[in-house]
Parts: structure tokens; sequence; C-alpha cells
């Protein structure tokens, strides 16, 4: 072999390496979404989802993940962003976007939620009954959850509903809100970056948000006063993980069935178990610096349920109004709830 012939072959071997090792990746997913990367869902179900699918795929997917907002814009604008491809993947809460997701709003209702896994079954199930053609038609749905019980964390103790008069509660969703307003508290939209800021600059007096996430927030350190509701739910929020559907419909057979084998209900059941799974550790971390848990009783709970009950009826009759069955739709998230709830 002459000099000339043995760089040729040469060359040619590594151009055939290189190409090997540019195949083995052929897909790159940029996945966006509001909070840091150490935050409990981040870490434990949004890195999960990220590593089976470049596993699965043999490396031939490779998912990178921008936390916090990384790709720019604000968490509202999430949806638009998976829709125009600023993003292939992306996790946001449903009411970013107020009246985007109406459907959604069935699962928020006060004390309709008692378990984050069978709620997050329920709501994958509804999605696919009555919003996969119109609220989620945009975009690929991956998965629908539900977060574990929505406590008060406040500056000041909060047991009766009395005693939310003129409070300043940062709330996550129109639902919420809606409720927070007619017991007597002044609710402040935001999502759930702002929450260190206002509370730690007075904007607000507290917030409701489960216990997975304090820790990431350090609301223990700003406020020292929880309020549990013992076994029921005074709220919860829903989430959506989705994908650019042009992104999707790009994908070889084989690599789309990698994205569906993770989706569905079977991943939306493992996020809700997981958030509402760290709700316990972050409780501790509370238990531990000394601050105030508020358990209610059972009878102070039912007083919360009493008031809380014209916030449904309300949501309701506007569902109703809007033709979309709200009635229907109650009725059938609470049934879909029950039928998991005894799976």
């Amino acid at each position: 072999m002459t000099l000339d012939r043995r760089t040729l072959v040469g060359a040619a071997l590594t151009l055939g390496l290189i190409g090997t090792a540019a195949s083995a990746q052929e897909v790159t997913l940029r996945m966006h979404q509001f909070l840091p990367l150490q935050a409990n869902v981040p870490q434990h179900i949004l890195e999960v989802w990220k590593d089976r699918i470049e596993e699965q795929s043999d490396g031939r997917i490779a998912v990178q993940h921008y936390p916090s907002m990384q790709l720019g814009g604000t968490p509202p604008q999430l949806v638009d962003q998976v829709i125009d491809g600023v993003a292939d993947v992306i996790w946001t809460v449903a009411g970013y976007t107020p009246g985007r997701f109406p459907r959604v709003e069935v699962f928020e209702l006060p004390f309709t939620v008692t378990d984050a896994e069978p709620a997050s079954k329920a709501f994958w199930e509804l999605a696919q009954e009555t919003m996969i053609d119109e609220d989620f038609s945009d975009f690929k749905l991956l998965a629908t959850w539900v977060h574990g019980p929505g406590v008060i964390h406040s500056s000041e103790p909060i047991e009766t509903v009395d005693d939310l008069n003129g409070v300043k509660l940062r709330a996550p969703t129109r639902t919420t809100n809606m409720m927070l307003e007619r017991l007597g508290a002044t609710p402040v939209g935001m999502p759930v970056p702002a929450i260190p800021e206002a509370l730690s600059k007075g904007v607000v007096d507290g917030a409701v948000i489960p216990w997975e996430v304090t820790g990431a927030l350090r609301v223990p350190e700003l406020v020292q006063n929880h309020t549990e509701f013992g076994p029921e739910m005074l709220y919860t929020t829903a989430f959506i993980f989705a994908m650019n559907q042009n992104t999707y419909d790009s994908l070889p057979d084989d690599l789309k069935k990698v994205i569906d084998d993770n989706s569905g209900m079977e991943f939306s059941a493992f996020a809700g178990k997981t958030q509402q799974d760290y709700d316990a550790p972050a409780r501790e971390e509370a238990v531990a610096a000394g601050n105030n848990i508020i358990t209610l009783s059972e009878e102070q709970v039912a007083e919360w349920q009493e008031a809380a009950e014209p916030t449904i009826e309300a949501w309701i009759e506007e569902m109703d109004e809007r033709d979309l069955d709200g009635q229907g739709l109650y009725d059938r998230a609470v049934e879909l709830i029950e039928k998991h709830s005894a799976e």
C-alpha cells in the first residue's frame, strides 16, 4: 500500500468513525421549565424522564434540560414556546395562562382531590376524553399530573376561615384565587419562582403551595406558620408536560415509541406520586427549624369545606355558561378520582 493510498484509507476510516458518532445522536430535544434544577420536580421527575429517553433511544435522542427559564421568557409563556418551537418539551402550570385550559381547572377545585397519584391518573383519563382535541390540540401531550396537599404558609397563624380576612396570599391558579377571595383573603397571582422575593418584601403575607417546593424557595426561612388540612386537600395545582407537535412528528417511528413509552397515564401517575412523596422531607425541615405546624381538626376542616363549596358551584355555573358542561366535568372528575383511588 502506498503512502497516498494509506492516507486515503485512513481518512475514510476516520470519516466513517465520525459519521458513526454523529449518527448515534440523531435528535436533540430542548426541555424548558421554570424551577431551579435542584428542586424536586426537575431533579426527581424531569431528569428521570430525560435519562429514560436517552437510555431507551440508545443515545439517539439527547435531552438538554434548561431550568429556571434559561431559554428566556416567563413561566406563562412556556405553552406558547412549545407550540412555536422555542422549546421542544416544556413542563408548566396550566393555570399560568388563566382561561386557556378551562376544563383542567376541575382538578384544582377546593377539596376535590385527596391523593396526587390517583388524581393524576384521573386527569390523564379525563384529558383523553374531553381535552385532547380542544384544550391540548396545539401540542403533543406527554403527561398530566397534580401535586400533593396544598398548604397555607403564612407570617401569622391561620386556623379559621376568619383568619384569612385581609391576608395577602400568593395563589397559583385562577380557581385558587376565586376560592381565597371568597374566603376573605386578598389573592395575589404569581408564578412560584416569584414567591421568595414577594415574601421577603412583604408583597404577600403568605403563599399556598405544597410542602415539596418550600425548600427550594426558602419558604420556612421567610414565614414560620404552616396550615395543613389533615387527609383533605384545600387545593392542588394541575401541571402539563408537553412536546412540540412538529418535533414529535419528525421522529422516526422507533423514536416516537420511546417518547410514547414514557408518556401517558403511567408517567402521569409516577410524577404525581413522586411530587407528593417529597412533601414529607420538606415538612421535616420546617419542623426541625422550629416552625409552627398547624394541623386542623376534622371539625375545623369541615368549616373550610362548607365555606369553599360556593367556589365549586360558581365554577360549574361559569363552565355551563361557556357550554362546557361544568357539572358533567365535575361529576366525571370525581368519578375517575374515586375509580383510581380504589385500584
